[in-house]
């Protein structure tokens, strides 16, 4: 799919910008090296050996790998249900609280959920001083909208409200990938960035078959990202510099003489091509320190570190007919 896109004046790339594709294709690289050896190094670049950053794919993430089998493809698959588990997953887009929750609960359902119980277990679990949201970004408490004491209360109302009738009808009859991510936009709480990453979570199930090379929205760390990678825009928004890339990879990644392996087939979506730019611009602060982004940031918080030598097998939405029958260890 191309995106045709009508701009007089093209973006000035940087220093960053074909580190932008070296990178891409390198965290690839430490993709598939991992299906071959679960023992460290998967690369001999020392910023990726030490540092974390997300694979160049979205979906072969950890989180989103066990949002699709666990979640997604793991019970009912009536619209509301499919809706109600995917939503309740992402709220804390962690791991360990869905398996509090299985815990307690069994099979997780909207026709058995109550918020009492479901407050007290996760109050419960504050309070012997775990953990119930993941690091990976920012939830707004809602508090302004809910009136509740803990964030967790306020997203368990905000849950309520999303599956209530009209607002689940309004969601499930969305046309398109922004029409769907402008109806997320409209809850309380739910910003651009957030609207746009649900959107995309929803759209891995059967819910709906929008193309990820539909619609994309530029998140803060991207536009920081985009900024490294050039000395001016032009006249390109954010968005348009993201479906750019997308559109021209094969023939950058040519000009680099770089062999870039996609994923099976698969090639970069705007997500994806999104996302690099979140991870180029954590990247350059090491590879390119005298490029400041937006948010001026020089140092990498999140050190690299194999937490397991579990077996995962990968599983990619249905929907793309993506043939995969490699394994990795993480």
């Amino acid at each position: 799919m191309t995106l045709i896109i009508n701009k007089l004046i093209e973006p000035k790339p940087s220093v960053v910008f074909d580190t932008y594709w070296k990178f891409a294709a390198e965290r690839q690289n430490v993709f598939f090296n991992r299906m071959i050896s679960p023992v460290p190094p998967w690369t001999a670049d020392p910023i990726i050996q030490n540092y974390k950053f997300t694979n160049a794919y979205r979906v072969t993430d950890r989180v989103s790998q066990y949002l699709i089998k666990n979640v997604i493809y793991r019970g009912d698959q009536s619209p509301g249900e499919l809706l109600f588990r995917i939503i309740l997953f992402k709220l804390f887009n962690k791991i360990e609280t869905w398996k509090l929750l299985e815990k307690q609960f069994g099979e997780i359902r909207f026709d058995t959920y109550d918020y009492g119980i479901y407050d007290h277990l996760l109050t419960s679990a504050r309070k012997r001083g775990n953990s119930i949201y993941s690091g990976a970004y920012i939830m707004a408490s809602a508090k302004s909208k809910f009136g509740h004491q803990f964030k967790h209360q306020n997203h368990l109302s905000l849950l309520e409200l999303i599956l209530n009738n009209r607002n689940l009808n309004r969601i499930l009859d969305s046309a398109t990938m922004e029409d769907l991510y402008l109806r997320l936009l409209e809850l309380p709480s739910i910003g651009s960035f957030l609207a746009y990453q649900y959107a995309i979570d929803l759209n891995y199930s059967d819910l709906f078959s929008f193309s990820e090379m539909d619609f994309v929205k530029a998140g803060p760390g991207a536009k920081d990202g985009i900024r490294k990678c050039f000395t001016d825009l032009g006249d390109y928004a954010y968005e348009d510099v993201i479906k750019w890339m997308a559109d021209h990879q094969e023939e950058e990644f040519t000009r680099l003489n770089i062999n870039f392996k996609d994923l099976w087939g698969r090639r970069l979506q705007l997500i994806d091509c999104q996302n690099l730019f979140c991870e180029v611009d954590k990247y350059s602060r090491l590879a390119h320190p005298e490029i400041r982004g937006i948010s001026d940031r020089t140092r990498i918080k999140q050190k690299f570190r194999v937490s397991s030598l579990k077996k995962i097998d990968y599983l990619l939405p249905e929907k793309w007919h993506v043939k995969n029958n490699e394994s990795i260890k993480v």
